[in-house]
């Protein structure tokens, strides 16, 4: 069974007091495995590499191209396929990412009729943002260039970038409306212990019990907890981390329905059918061959 590295649950913050903000190329053999959040807004493209992606009460599988703007205090990871940490493999992964503050002009972001696209954007971002379409390949081509621009050309250049996305109709919200990020350090502690018990078991059978005890709560007062924090049950919340699973193993073809139904977490085949369908609408078998189907007319245009 596939299975994903340790996740810890850490608060950092990159940006030193002499910069007005930070853009910098990632290369590395995988993504950070922390699941943190800090004070910055973020900026991050996902140059090469494949895994799944964690922002606030949300789990998406991600590739290249990936495209995603959190806010302040927005917990997030992206975490690579367990294959990224066997160095046999010979995989790496590399991004982009730009942090600035909210304060990184001082009020006038926030007071400027000039700037208001942009302040409006920077109020979403708290529930985090995808950016898809012909914005996402403009964004990503900017964001390349900023890394070789300094000084005030570089100011102008993410002034320019977070306009575009805040006029962009491309940008979809990550998080759900009533999602609500954990801000006290027992919080933040306890939900990181119950997703990294999650990510780490969600290919086998848990008990309610099992999180509840990791918790430290009864069953009921966990159930109650969990769903005002996520604003969904455990099980919805493992059932959608397994079919996202499951998509990504469908998509990328290699595995039979019936294989990727058990790596995925589901104990038969049937049930598997009718809660895939139930999350995506389609079952598995027409889920991937419209998939393949999208695959091989994308690189019929070349």
């Amino acid at each position: 069974m596939k299975k994903f590295a340790y996740m810890k649950f850490i608060q950092k913050s990159p940006i030193p007091e002499s910069k007005v903000f930070v853009a910098k190329e990632l290369h590395q053999p995988h993504f950070d495995t922390t699941f943190h959040f800090h004070p910055e807004h973020q900026l991050f493209l996902v140059l090469k590499g494949e895994g799944m992606r964690f922002v606030g009460d949300v789990i998406k599988p991600f590739k290249e191209g990936d495209l995603v703007f959190t806010g302040p205090n927005v917990p997030h990871v992206w975490r690579n396929d367990i294959a990224y940490f066997d160095k046999k493999n010979k995989l790496d992964a590399a991004g982009i990412v730009i942090y600035f503050h909210d304060h990184f002009l001082g009020e006038t972001l926030h007071h400027k009729e000039e700037l208001e696209n942009i302040h409006h954007l920077l109020r979403k971002s708290v529930r985090g943002l995808e950016i898809t379409g012909t914005t996402n390949q403009e964004v990503s081509r900017m964001m390349k260039d900023l890394l070789k621009l300094s000084g005030v050309d570089s100011i102008i250049q993410v002034l320019k970038i977070l306009d575009l996305i805040a006029k962009s109709p491309e940008c979809h919200f990550i998080t759900h409306t009533h999602y609500v990020a954990s801000h006290t350090d027992e919080e933040k502690d306890r939900m990181n212990k119950v997703y990294e018990h999650v990510i780490k078991n969600f290919q086998r059978k848990i008990a309610l019990k099992e999180v509840a005890d990791i918790a430290n709560m009864t069953l009921t007062s966990f159930s109650r907890y969990f769903k005002s924090r996520v604003n969904k049950s455990f099980s919805d919340f493992l059932k959608e981390i397994r079919i996202d699973y499951a998509a990504k193993l469908l998509n990328e073809g290699e595995l039979s329905i019936e294989q990727v139904c058990y790596e995925s977490g589901f104990s038969t085949l049937s049930n598997f059918n009718k809660q895939f369908k139930g999350v995506t609408g389609k079952q598995p078998l027409k889920y991937r061959n419209e998939y393949m189907k999208v695959k091989i007319d994308a690189y019929s245009d070349f």
